[in-house]
């Protein structure tokens, strides 16, 4: 999962389909992310899964009214906000149309909040696999074993997260003589570190216990999509509290 705004990956679900990886994302938002009630806004390819992901983790049973049997199953809430950008295709894989589809949420909003496209969630995929060998398609390189596959994955969102300054997200330098960019990562430009940070301090530095109480809570906007066949990620839009995967 990625915040739209800084690019910083949020929540990674790795599991042997795309409803249980995306249930995996949406349990981390719910219990570590500042999202306990309802999920961000999101925007997604046209897979399936993380409607049902969505409504396992935040949907509620309705109330019951008095009459007949007593709902037992789980439904979406009136304030949820979904958008699906599907890609229709031939029968050789050629792209023919886009659609845009509105699962959640009144459609005029959703779609004057997300934009057409999901270009971020898609732009960090290829980041992935190309410095994670693990996830390079068609070759000897995947993961035999989950543990290790979990920890390189990882491994690779802390890289991107607070090592790998990306283009853009450089901002204008006015009062610096002869440097006309300031290089930022996801994490700086997120609001969680101040500085580039190297490999010796990522590997050598142990992060204090989370005892904030504010609001970690992500601004509206998220995209997700598959990284692999079984690793769903996303996209969203503001402050997250750590490193992800989705």
């Amino acid at each position: 999962m990625i915040d739209m705004d800084s690019r910083l990956r949020v929540a990674r679900g790795l599991a042997k389909t795309e409803t249980e990886a995306s249930r995996a994302v949406f349990q981390t938002l719910k219990d570590n992310r500042g999202h306990p009630d309802s999920p961000p806004p999101t925007m997604s390819d046209g897979w399936g899964g993380i409607t049902q992901a969505m409504i396992d983790v935040y949907g509620q049973v309705p109330a019951y009214q008095g009459s007949g049997r007593p709902p037992s199953h789980k439904q979406a809430q009136a304030d949820w906000q979904y958008l699906q950008f599907v890609k229709h295709r031939d029968e050789h894989g050629r792209l023919l149309s886009t659609e845009l589809r509105v699962i959640f949420g009144e459609p005029d909003v959703v779609l004057a909040l997300f934009g057409q496209s999901t270009a971020y969630v898609e732009r960090t995929h290829l980041t992935m696999r190309l410095f994670n060998g693990r996830l390079v398609r068609q070759t000897l390189g995947f993961s035999k074993d989950l543990a290790c596959y979990r920890a390189s994955a990882a491994w690779e969102d802390a890289v991107y997260n607070l090592v790998r300054p990306l283009k853009t997200l450089r901002q204008a330098v006015a009062d610096q003589p002869g440097r006309r960019w300031q290089p930022r990562t996801p994490a700086m430009a997120a609001g969680l570190t101040d500085h580039i940070c190297t490999f010796k301090e990522l590997l050598t530095t142990v992060a204090s216990p989370n005892t904030y109480e504010g609001d970690y809570r992500i601004r509206p906007n998220i995209q997700m999509g598959r990284a692999r066949q079984h690793a769903t990620m996303a996209q969203m839009g503001g402050p997250m509290g750590e490193p992800h995967a989705g």
